[in-house]
């Protein structure tokens, strides 16, 4: 019989913070459904898991944050087990009660982490959500086709005639008041309506100089020369370098944001056993290195890390980046009661004329 315990090595010791778990359950009468972005995790990745646990698991994909967050918070039982979602989203997941709080016991692996991994605002401790990747939002750009190395937001705001109509920005409504946000030294978790306003016109103004609101197929116009410069997420910049050495990422002067993947483990779930077996998995030094070396995002797993080819590292730079320059960035929250009105500004710039 596998148990939780007995794949995570680890003792059952009082003061679990979960206590309804039971570390002696068999684990393999369990199964699992795990909902998580497509092309982000190893293609393999259900076979090797139930290979190594005998837990039968079910992978489904989602597109983006707001699609599983409708699933989930549709009421009922979702029938996912184990979700990933952005930080922000883990902590309103939480704060409408949908979580189970995490079983350190059962996930020894957390010490595979670096220490800044548990330090991150939206769930200090790691208490209900395990990161899983992170990274930061900046400028991805065709050295050969943008005359002067940006180094600011504005170069993206304010274009220079050279580039109108030859950048993009990200739509995700977070990370489209962003760049404004900083470029006014705002806080990009601002909750003050006369920035959000202040963002409005600065976009309303930008928008008539972009070639598209893009989230995924940026790196493509980057390669085709469509585009010269865009706003975009350090990873994806990475998808852009692999297909073309001229293509380059640089967080502007005036600073960025902490933005974290991560594993939730649905309170509604009948495996909870097993969903924490699967995170205990996933932090496995040798899993986390294939994602960092092939979906070419950072992961906050310094075991991880420590065994990614120094090839691929100099190959794409921002993989580099350590956590300590990562957590100068500033961590993206959830806003509570005032997340709609990020909403309302994307949908109003998204519709303007």
């Amino acid at each position: 019989m596998a148990t939780v315990a007995t794949l995570a090595l680890a003792s059952c010791s009082a003061g679990s913070e979960s206590a309804e778990l039971d570390p002696d359950a068999d684990v393999t009468e369990q199964s699992l459904v795990v909902s998580v972005w497509a092309d982000y995790y190893p293609e393999d990745l259900a076979e090797t898991f139930e290979a190594a646990t005998g837990i039968p698991i079910t992978i489904v994909n989602h597109a983006t944050n707001e699609e599983v967050m409708g699933k989930l918070t549709a009421g009922g039982d979702s029938g996912i087990d184990v979700a990933f979602v952005s930080g922000q989203y883990a902590q309103a997941l939480n704060e409408a009660g949908l979580l189970q709080p995490l079983d350190e016991e059962l996930i020894p692996n957390e010490e595979n982490l670096y220490a800044e991994a548990q330090e991150l605002a939206y769930d200090p401790g790691n208490t209900f959500s395990m990161p899983y990747a992170w990274g930061t939002t900046g400028l991805c750009y065709r050295s050969d086709l943008v005359p002067t190395a940006p180094t600011s937001w504005n170069d993206l705001l304010e274009p220079a005639p050279e580039l109108v109509g030859k950048t993009t920005m990200l739509s995700t409504e977070r990370w489209m008041a962003l760049p404004a946000l900083k470029a006014m030294g705002l806080s990009v978790n601002s909750t003050n309506p006369d920035d959000l306003e202040a963002v409005k016109e600065q976009m309303l103004s930008t928008k008539d100089t972009l070639l598209a609101f893009d989230d995924t197929t940026f790196y493509t116009k980057l390669v085709s020369g469509e585009a010269s410069m865009t706003e975009a997420w350090d990873g994806w910049c990475n998808y852009g370098i692999a297909e073309d050495p001229n293509i380059e990422f640089v967080v502007p002067e005036e600073g960025s944001d902490l933005w974290v993947d991560t594993m939730t483990v649905l309170k509604s779930s009948k495996n909870k056993e097993a969903a924490m077996a699967f995170v205990n998995y996933i932090l496995e030094a040798d899993v986390q290195s294939w994602v960092a070396e092939n979906i070419l995002y950072k992961v906050p797993n310094e075991a991880a890390m420590a065994l990614v080819d120094p090839a691929v590292i100099a190959a794409y730079p921002n993989l580099g980046m350590s956590p300590a320059e990562l957590l100068e960035q500033e961590t993206i929250v959830d806003l509570g009661e005032f997340s709609p009105e990020y909403t309302k500004l994307a949908t109003e710039i998204m519709a303007a004329g």
